[in-house]
C-alpha cells in the first residue's frame, strides 16, 4: 500500500470516533428547577437511552414531542428511556417549562446554554440544531445521531438496528 494511502487512512481513523470506549457523557446542567444533574445520572444506567435536545420556538419540536412521551411511556419499565434538554438557555426557563407543561412531557428535561461546543460534548458530534436525538447503549456509548423530526415508529426502527448491532 502506498505511503500516501495509509497516512490517509491513519489521519481518517484518528478523526473518527473510538466505539466502546467511552463512557456517558460528563455535563452538569440544571433541570427546570434549577437543581443540578449530570447527565450520566440518566445516560448508561442499563438501559438504551435517547436525548432529544429541543428548543421551546422550534415548530419540528413542537409538533413531535409528543412522539417521545409515547417512546418513554412504552419504554421506560423495559428496555430505554428518553431525556429531554432544552437548549433554550436558562434565561428562557420559563418558555421551557412551558413548552414541557403545554406537551405534558413526561420525561426528565434538563436546560442547557445555546452554545454548540458545550451540546456537542453529549456525542461529539456537531450540533445541526433542534430537533436533535442522540442514542446511547445501556453502558452510555455514544452510537447514533438523528438530525431532524423522529416519530416513535422511526425511534422503534433505530433502536431495533441498533439493539441488533447496526447503525
Amino acid at each position: 500500500m502506498p505511503r500516501t494511502l495509509r497516512l490517509a487512512l491513519l489521519a481518517l481513523s484518528l478523526s473518527l470516533p473510538l466505539p466502546g470506549l467511552a463512557g456517558p457523557p460528563d455535563l452538569v446542567l440544571k433541570d427546570l428547577a434549577g437543581k443540578p444533574h449530570n447527565v450520566n445520572e440518566y445516560i448508561g444506567q442499563g438501559k438504551w437511552t435517547i436525548v432529544m435536545l429541543w428548543a421551546h420556538d422550534c415548530p419540528v419540536c413542537n409538533a413531535e414531542v409528543h412522539q417521545m412521551t409515547f417512546f418513554h411511556d412504552d419504554h421506560r419499565k423495559k428496555d430505554a428511556a428518553v431525556l429531554g434538554i432544552s437548549i433554550d438557555g436558562w434565561a428562557l426557563r420559563d418558555k421551557a417549562q412551558a413548552f414541557v407543561d403545554r406537551h405534558s412531557v413526561n420525561f426528565p428535561n434538563l436546560i442547557a446554554e445555546p452554545e454548540p461546543k458545550l451540546i456537542e460534548t453529549l456525542s461529539a458530534r456537531t450540533f445541526y440544531g433542534t430537533p436533535t436525538f442522540y442514542f446511547y447503549k445501556p453502558d452510555g456509548t455514544f452510537v447514533k445521531q438523528h438530525v431532524g423530526a423522529l416519530n416513535q415508529e422511526q425511534a422503534e426502527r433505530i433502536l431495533a438496528q441498533l439493539k441488533k448491532g447496526g447503525a
